[in-house]
């Protein structure tokens, strides 16, 4: 076929489509005619008949109508009964041995993309639990022909799916959302309607301690306050024993962020304690902390083994947020040194060192983009090791450039993005640094999400 002509499957058009992979978002990937199709639903195997929803230049969207013969990898058990417009859960239909091996196949793609084939990726690791792994949960709510109904938004969207429950969370987290919408109901209070700015909830926002079990429930409001505020405090208390605060946050900005920036506590604790790596942490509403324990122990541990620190080292951490990777290694180092540039961040990153006794910890507001930022903050010292978890978009090359200037032997990167980790690994390459196995950990089972650890280092 010539390539100049385009391939049109009309929308609605049907045909039968060999699905032969998936891409990291969980969707099947098939050809009609040369055309790639995308379908959701499908997996590598599967024979599928569908209905064509979307045709571009060069890709098409198909729906699943029937499958015609199903794949050796699909699972015969029904993982989530949330419709499949949540989007949440992208590998809710294959294995789970299937879907790590999906991942490890991404990481290894990104890396030959850049022109990093020989870099050595490891099978995936993971704590094998795929369910109820979260400690938090936000759900937006609408106000439905019945009543009042929460769910999840679908991908890209701020269509509303209604769904109280989640494979993901903790079973309380479902039961505490259908009771508020109830109470919502019988006491008169309305979801907020994000295109006309009236209704008062916005979301019900919950945070679970997995080590005491406490549930944090948080009341997103436009307003100021709601109706029957002592009812709610009494039948909650009643019925969820694992409740040990409930907090309204007031949020009358037209905005698509969750949280405003004032609370009020209107019974119990405005925060929930847990343990991570050994360390005890305080977790307000707004805190970042990782949403699935098991796992960030797992991803900590790892970077801990590849510092290989033995007491005598400083150890810098860039991106370090409320500093959990740095404190859960600061006992192995002679000094820690944590560069944040979020004041906030950093603030949190100083209490949870005075609340675990850490003394050997120093957190500092600032870009580490520079040399002259790391080395002021090191007291003139070159660092000996360096922990970098960037965000998404990765790090920088100006901060790769400014390592191998300092000379720091010893880098671990935590990524959670196999692109930018793949990117920024080719200009550790280019610097003089030497790629480490590359270890993915599936901290969020179910999603397309995989995490990584590697090491660089240098004479």
């Amino acid at each position: 076929m010539d390539k100049s002509e385009r391939v049109l499957l009309p929308k609605g058009s049907e045909y039968t489509v060999e699905i032969t992979d998936v891409n990291n978002l969980g969707s099947g990937v098939g050809h009609i005619e040369g055309k790639t199709v995308f379908v959701r639903g499908a997996v590598t195997g599967d024979a599928v008949r569908i209905s064509i929803i979307k045709d571009t230049a060069t890709y098409a969207v198909g729906r699943v109508l029937r499958i015609e013969k199903a794949s050796d990898v699909r699972d015969s058990e029904v993982f989530c009964h949330a419709p499949d417009a949540c989007g949440g859960c992208v590998h809710r239909y294959v294995t789970y041995a299937h879907e790590l091996e999906c991942k490890r196949a991404y990481v290894q793609n990104a890396f030959r993309k850049v022109g990093l084939p020989d870099v050595a990726v490891a099978p995936v690791r993971t704590t094998g639990v795929t369910r109820g792994y979260r400690n938090k949960g936000q759900y937006p709510v609408k106000q439905g022909k019945s009543g009042m109904e929460a769910g999840f938004f679908a991908s890209k969207t701020h269509n509303l799916v209604k769904a109280d429950k989640c494979a993901l969370q903790p079973e309380i987290f479902g039961e505490i959302v259908a009771f508020v919408c109830t109470f919502c109901d019988a006491h008169g209070i309305k979801a907020y309607d994000e295109t006309t700015g009236k209704g008062l909830l916005r979301h019900i926002y919950l945070r679970q301690s997995k080590n005491s079990e406490q549930v944090m429930l948080c009341l997103v409001l436009n307003g100021r306050g709601m109706p029957a505020e002592r009812a709610l405090v009494a039948e909650v208390t009643a019925r969820f024993a694992q409740v040990s605060g409930i907090v309204l946050n007031f949020n009358e900005k037209n905005t698509n962020v969750v949280l405003g920036k004032e609370y009020r506590t209107l019974w119990g604790n405005e925060y929930i304690v847990d343990e991570l790596c050994g360390l005890t942490f305080r977790i307000a509403p707004a805190a970042f902390y990782q949403v699935n324990r098991e796992g960030a122990e797992l991803l900590y541990g790892l970077a801990r083994e590849r510092a290989g620190l033995t007491g005598s080292e400083t150890l810098i951490d860039l991106y370090c947020g409320t500093g959990t990777i740095g404190l859960s290694m600061a006992k192995d180092a002679q000094e820690l040194v944590g560069i944040e540039i979020v004041s906030d961040a950093v603030e949190c990153a100083r209490e949870n060192a005075a609340r675990n006794g850490i003394g050997n910890a120093t957190f500092i507001c600032n870009d580490a983009g520079d040399a002259q930022v790391i080395l002021s903050a090191c007291g003139g010292k070159r660092p000996d090791v360096a922990v970098i978890d960037p965000p998404r978009k990765g790090s920088t090359e100006a901060l790769v450039r400014c390592f191998a200037e300092l000379g720091i032997p010893r880098v671990v990167y935590v990524s959670c993005d196999p692109d930018t980790l793949a990117r920024d690994c080719k200009w550790f390459r280019e610097n003089g640094y030497e790629i480490g196995e590359v270890t993915p950990v599936d901290m969020f089972p179910r999603t397309g999400h995989v995490e990584s650890v590697v090491c660089l280092t240098r004479g």
